[in-house]
């Protein structure tokens, strides 16, 4: 059998098994609570993988490593910056929204934001946030769609249009089919994949370099100067400029609904205290083997068109057939657990977020179904870079929900007016700064729409501790 016979049966084999997992969990998804939530049942393995995959999707494998291959020793900032939304989320998020979600019987982000009260300020803020989420989510598994059609393109040298239309029809069978449980489930398996993938190949990479010493005499002959700078060479202001935009990057994982939401799931505090260590150490893992990975192919010598097709190139390059079977099966599990969450995350903002009538129990299926079809189209004829692209996505949802949800659960409860201001004004400011070529990927867009979002958070917060009661205006 052929080295290209042997991926595809690794691959073919993996998605059976993602397949079997969505129709374990088909009779555990009925009411919305088990379809988006999994009745708040998740232990600590699934809850710290599942929202680690989730959180880290075809940008961690592919995008980091192509940054790191680009840009050089510079590219170690966004170890901090990826690292940091963790240590946010775990520490900062995830132990008060377990205790305040469950207290206010939230099934959604949206739920817990904008509270459960029927007034105009209320609704608005509901229309807001699942307006946000649907435009962010969409352009988020869009890139995800794409990082599968790079992979199948530059390994079978596959239609990528073919490739991207597969995958997307993988992960809708098998989130359609078991809800929130079979994508945590799924999410879990995912986890360990990429984990498995950011130990492996970077060490076979580095032994193919020579050792750490012989990497750092590659670096260092690179002949783009700025390759062997932390700081890209730059003057101070420029440095902090460009440092603080990776840096920033933390401050968008309060934001992301689609892993808060495994806080909202978790079974009990302990979840939480043993699902940190869990999390923060595969995140440690995980960014820096990309990093590592990117710069081993920069000083073997590998000469490409798509910086972010490194880790198929060294695959293919330096692992036998089943060892590079295993590592494209990484990468499409971060594809597929980040895109599987999205889809949930979005079909519950229009079935379940959005004020109207009771719907169908179908809703949420015909929803989802809709979103990833759009998603398909955005993906295949949208641009194809996907590190700015899902930095784009990251950065406007951090800055439309994440402000508005520490405050929320550090402060107290934020006057419905001022927390529609905080997710429209962050929100709108990324977007923004993002279209200006000027300010895009820079500290601007990936910190200030934060601020200020906080900032109006913070003095539209009715009253220090616990939040009380939801109520209406």
């Amino acid at each position: 059998m052929n080295t290209l016979w042997v991926v595809v049966l690794v691959l073919f084999v993996y998605k059976i098994v993602l397949l079997s997992i969505g129709f374990a969990y088909r009779d555990k998804g009925g009411d919305d609570a088990g379809f988006f939530l999994g009745d708040r049942s998740l232990g600590p393995w699934f809850t710290a993988l599942s929202s680690a995959a989730g959180s880290s999707s075809a940008w961690t494998l592919l995008g980091v490593s192509g940054f790191a291959y680009t840009h050089g020793l510079s590219a170690v900032w966004i170890i901090p910056g990826s690292v940091g939304a963790f240590f946010i989320n775990w520490y900062l998020v995830g132990p008060k929204l377990r205790q305040e979600a469950t207290r206010e019987q939230a099934l959604t982000l949206t739920d817990f934001l904008a509270g459960q009260a029927s007034g105009t300020w209320n609704k608005a803020c509901r229309y807001a946030a699942s307006l946000i989420v649907l435009c962010s989510l969409l352009v988020y598994v869009a890139s995800q769609y794409q990082g599968a059609g790079k992979l199948f393109e530059a390994t079978f040298a596959m239609d990528p249009v073919l490739s991207i239309v597969v995958s997307a029809l993988i992960i809708w069978i098998y989130s359609l089919t078991g809800g929130f449980l079979a994508v945590s489930a799924t999410d879990t398996l995912q986890g360990l994949v990429m984990a498995a993938c950011a130990l492996l190949l970077p060490i076979v990479a580095l032994i193919a370099v020579g050792g750490p010493g012989a990497l750092a005499e590659g670096i260092a002959a690179v002949p783009e100067p700025s390759f062997g700078s932390f700081t890209r060479d730059m003057e101070l202001m420029a440095a902090v400029g460009f440092i603080g935009s990776l840096v920033g990057i933390s401050l968008g994982g309060p934001g992301q609904p689609h892993v808060v939401n495994r806080f909202m799931a978790a079974r009990d505090e302990d979840t939480i205290r043993i699902g940190r260590r869990i999390a923060l150490t595969w995140a440690c893992f995980v960014f820096a083997g990309m990093i590592l990975l990117g710069w081993c192919g920069r000083v073997l010598g590998s000469q490409l068109a798509d910086n972010e097709t490194i880790l198929f190139h060294l695959a293919s390059e330096l692992l036998p057939p089943i060892l590079a079977g295993v590592v494209l099966a990484a990468v499409l599990s971060a594809t597929m657990s980040t895109a599987d969450s999205q889809l949930l995350v979005a079909a519950s903002s229009v079935t379940h977020d959005l004020p109207g009538e009771r719907r169908s129990k179908n809703a949420p299926r015909i929803a989802l179904t809709l979103v990833s079809l759009a998603a398909v189209g955005l993906a295949v004829f949208g641009d194809r870079a996907i590190f700015s692209k899902v930095l784009f996505a990251w950065s406007a949802l951090g800055a439309a929900f994440g402000p508005l949800l520490l405050v929320r659960l550090h402060r107290g409860k934020v006057r419905p007016a001022f927390a529609f201001a905080a997710m429209v004004v962050g929100f709108s400011l990324g977007v923004v700064f993002y279209l200006i070529p000027g300010t895009k990927g820079t500290i601007v867009e990936r910190v200030l729409p934060f601020v200020i979002a906080l900032l109006i958070a913070f003095f539209g917060a009715e009253k220090t501790g616990t939040s009380p009661p939801s109520h209406s205006e």
